[in-house]
């Protein structure tokens, strides 16, 4: 078995890089993406007949070199836009959902935004009706803020 494994190491470094591109996945950091890319010339220098410690120190050296020099550029372009990512319930802000419960004037009703329900509030000094398409305009733990969207 360890025979066949030293005659086809390209078949073990493209394993490498596979696992290490699945991990990656779980990550998000691009740190195990530069070991794939190490594992990929490792893999490539084994085709070309080099010596196994040959393709040790290049799995190391090309690991090394794109942490280096690639990971800081996809991170980078990952985050991009910055901090005008919003996440989690802060995304929904600007949306417009539909009235499922009566919002009541100064107290509270129920909105369904892409499929979820809402316990929702309203400044407006008139309760707003079922089926009225509203914006949230702000959130407050789970309880959404809502305002009927100007024509």
């Amino acid at each position: 078995m360890m025979e066949y494994l030293l005659q086809h190491l390209w078949a073990v470094w493209a394993v490498i890089a596979m696992f290490c591109l699945i991990l990656e996945m779980s990550s998000g950091d691009f740190f195990i993406t530069c070991f794939g890319i190490g594992a990929l010339c490792a893999l490539v220098a084994s085709i070309l007949c080099v010596p196994l410690w040959l393709q040790v120190i290049v799995f190391a050296l090309f690991s090394v070199l794109s942490i280096y020099f690639l990971r800081p550029r996809l991170v980078a372009l990952l985050h991009r836009s910055g901090g005008n990512r919003l996440s989690n319930a802060d995304a929904i802000i600007g949306r417009v959902g539909e009235v499922t419960e009566t919002v009541k004037a100064g107290g509270y009703g129920r909105v369904k935004l892409d499929g979820d329900d809402w316990k929702a509030q309203s400044d407006a000094p008139q309760d707003i009706p079922v089926g009225t398409k509203v914006e949230i305009v702000g959130r407050e733990s789970i309880i959404v803020k809502v305002a009927v969207p100007q024509q």
